[in-house]
């Protein structure tokens, strides 16, 4: 008997894809809700009871994992030990299997399931008819996603079998999709039995794999794996660049640090250049842009609240890569959808998942694994460790300094107000160049920094940056502390009668 073993839970296009397999001559096996869809459908079906002479056990717990089952997918065509052994226990010639996984990533995501349920949604049949039938792809075609049907059916269509090169590139696909599940499981478990320590070994699910244009160069490959357009919807321009991608996740990482007045962020090279916050975007738009006016060209802009008409108008003159926002009024939307190149996306910052930990590629194919930084600002213990204490109105422009310097690649320094950054230093080799680009930033831009508070992400570790803040204008520094020279960075502070804070936490960002 030639067959095909059907067992799907999503059971888009299988009709078409049975009625297929039908015509190229195979019986078709299959159990429980997919064996009554398709007699359903007038297509003829035989349940896997009438070849293994056992029910489904263990309330469906147990339907396809028997010898006579995966004996059918895995034995060797044309090998005479296998093909006496087929004979002798009756196994099936089973040359197709089409099968899809219980829902484990949908059910985990409903609000307030139970581990309990989420555990009953964990596939454990599917994925070994999928990876027997992988496995011998030389000569049994296995598919796993409604997608590739098409391609099937027209194969089966024009032949009578599938290709040994589709089988192959099918045959990846089962396992990666099987690897990628596994991973989804380990990792919600995980976190559901309270286990939360790095474990000594992890797969990360990648799955939904969306190939780029390029990467960050156009002679580097790119991919997007995972659930980004779960969350974030594209309302208008053309594909988004993997850069792009970079910026857009650090302004929605910025962004959850700002939720209480609206705050405009304007990003590029994956770092901010200017944050404004005030009672409209477009008045904040104005503190963010005046920042630096030469940076955000071509950049990404990002807002807590929907676009309306006056902020669309304003942006509607720059050139921007991508707009980000939790929605956009009708008419801003109109008149920002005139310019063909400008990205626009939505998406509800409080309700996208960050994740609790961060990964990133090195050599040697090895990956690192942090928690992300992500405990909240307010949890810090301040102290003042200067003479003289800081003002109310200092201590908001060092509280609004702090949290876009978390954001600002290291060694960061963020000269700022109580609503706007006035001087940004990013990424410099040395603490005290980082304050000398800063305070450059803010001159060129014509800004005053008397009465700015600057922050540094970590210690200063000689007091030559207070010094050079100080004579810049700055009178308040909030900074980790927990250098060996601390005493002469708050003496320093002193002289110049600054105010000078110790948050006792480092935000290093590389």
């Amino acid at each position: 008997m030639s067959a095909a073993l059907i067992s799907v839970s999503d059971k888009t296009g299988i009709l078409p894809l049975a009625h297929a397999l039908t015509q190229a001559g195979m019986t078709i096996l299959s159990t429980g809700g997919t064996a009554v869809a398709l007699r359903n459908a007038h297509i003829p079906v035989e349940d896997l009871e009438g070849v293994t002479g056992f029910p489904e056990l263990l309330g469906g717990r147990v339907k396809t994992l028997h010898p006579k089952i995966h004996g059918g997918i895995l034995w060797l065509r044309g090998n005479e030990e296998h093909e006496r052994q087929r004979q002798a226990f009756g196994l099936p010639e089973i040359r197709f299997v089409a099968v899809n996984l219980y829902p484990f990533g949908e059910t985990i995501r409903k609000p307030g399931v139970a581990i309990e349920e989420a555990i009953e949604q964990i596939d454990i049949g599917g994925c070994a008819l999928a990876r027997s039938a992988a496995k011998n792809c030389r000569d049994v075609t296995v598919v796993v996603d409604p997608r590739d049907y098409p391609e099937v059916i027209r194969e089966l269509a024009r032949s009578g079998e599938t290709s040994l090169g589709l089988r192959q590139r099918l045959a990846v696909k089962a396992f990666a999709q099987v690897s990628a599940y596994d991973a989804a499981i380990a990792g919600y478990l995980q976190e559901g039995f309270g286990l939360g320590e790095l474990p000594a070994a992890w797969s990360l699910p990648l799955v939904n794999g969306q190939a780029l244009r390029y990467g960050e160069n156009p002679h580097q490959r790119g991919t997007l794996y995972g659930e980004f357009w779960r969350h974030f919807q594209q309302l208008h321009g053309k594909e988004l660049s993997y850069n792009n991608l970079l910026d857009i996740d650090s302004g929605v990482g910025l962004l959850a640090d700002f939720p209480v007045r609206p705050t405009v962020a304007i990003l590029k090279h994956n770092t901010p250049c200017g944050i404004g916050s005030a009672e409209t975007l477009h008045e904040a738009w104005e503190k963010a842009l005046a920042t630096d006016r030469e940076a955000p060209f071509g950049g990404v802009v990002a807002a807590n609240r929907p676009v309306d008409l006056p902020f669309a108008e304003t942006l509607s003159g720059i050139f921007t890569e991508v707009v980000i926002a939790p929605g956009f009024d009708p008419q801003a939307l109109v008149l920002l959808q005139k310019k063909k190149n400008l990205r626009l996306l939505c998406a509800d910052f409080a309700q996208v998942p960050s994740g609790r930990f961060s990964f990133r590629s090195i050599v040697a194919d090895s990956i690192l694994a942090q928690e992300r930084d992500t405990a909240p600002l307010s949890s810090e213990a301040r102290q003042v460790v200067s003479r003289r204490s800081p003002t109310p109105e200092e201590r908001e422009a060092m509280e609004f300094s702090w949290r876009v310097c978390k954001h600002v690649r290291s060694n960061a320094i963020v000269f700022g107000a109580a609503d706007r950054t006035l001087g940004i230093g990013a990424g410099q080799m040395s603490r005290v160049d980082a304050v000398r680009v800063a305070i450059a930033k803010a001159k060129n831009a014509g800004l005053s920094l008397a009465g700015s508070a600057l922050a540094s992400d970590a210690y200063f570790p000689f007091p030559d940056s207070v010094v050079h803040a100080a004579e810049a204008g700055a009178t308040a520094v909030i900074q980790p502390g927990g250098s060996i020279r601390d005493p002469e960075v708050i003496a320093a502070a002193d002289e110049r009668g600054l105010a000078l804070v110790f948050t006792g936490r480092r935000h290093f960002r590389h």
